[in-house]
C-alpha cells in the first residue's frame, strides 16, 4: 500500500553547513565557491562540525548553496567561466534569525533531554 503524501515526519535539525554560509555572506565581499569551501570548512572545523570527508562536504557546501541562489538570498554573477556569489543582506539577514531561533530550540531540547536522562 502506497504511503499518502505529506504523511511522513520530519525533524528540522539546524544545519552547521548553512549557518556557515549565511555568517560567510553577510559580508559584503563576493566569493567563487572555491575561497567561500575554503572559509566554511575552516569554521567547520574550528566548532568540530565537519564530518563525512571533504568531497562530500563539497558537495553538500555547494547544494545549499545553490539552494539559497534560489531563494533570492545570494546573488550568482557569471562572468564567462567565473560564478561569483554574494549574499543579498536583507534574506540573509532573515536567514540568520531563523537559524538562531532553530539553533535555541534544538539547544533547549537537548538540555531537556540530558536533564530527563540524569533524573532517571
Amino acid at each position: 500500500m502506497a504511503k499518502a503524501s505529506g504523511s511522513s515526519f520530519t525533524r528540522r535539525a539546524p544545519d552547521n553547513i548553512t549557518e556557515e554560509l549565511v555568517a560567510v555572506l553577510s559580508s559584503k565581499a563576493s566569493f567563487e565557491f572555491k575561497p567561500l569551501f575554503d572559509i566554511i570548512l575552516t569554521n567547520l572545523r574550528e566548532r568540530n562540525a565537519a564530518s563525512g570527508g571533504e568531497e562530500m562536504l563539497r558537495l553538500r557546501c555547494y547544494e545549499k548553496l545553490q539552494s539559497l541562489v534560489a531563494q533570492g538570498a545570494v546573488d550568482r554573477k557569471v562572468n564567462g567561466t567565473v560564478k561569483k556569489y554574494k549574499g543579498v543582506a536583507a534574506r540573509l539577514a532573515a536567514l540568520n534569525v531563523e537559524q538562531k531561533v532553530l539553533r535555541a530550540e534544538w539547544d533547549q531540547r537537548a538540555i531537556a533531554k540530558a536533564a530527563a536522562a540524569a533524573a532517571s
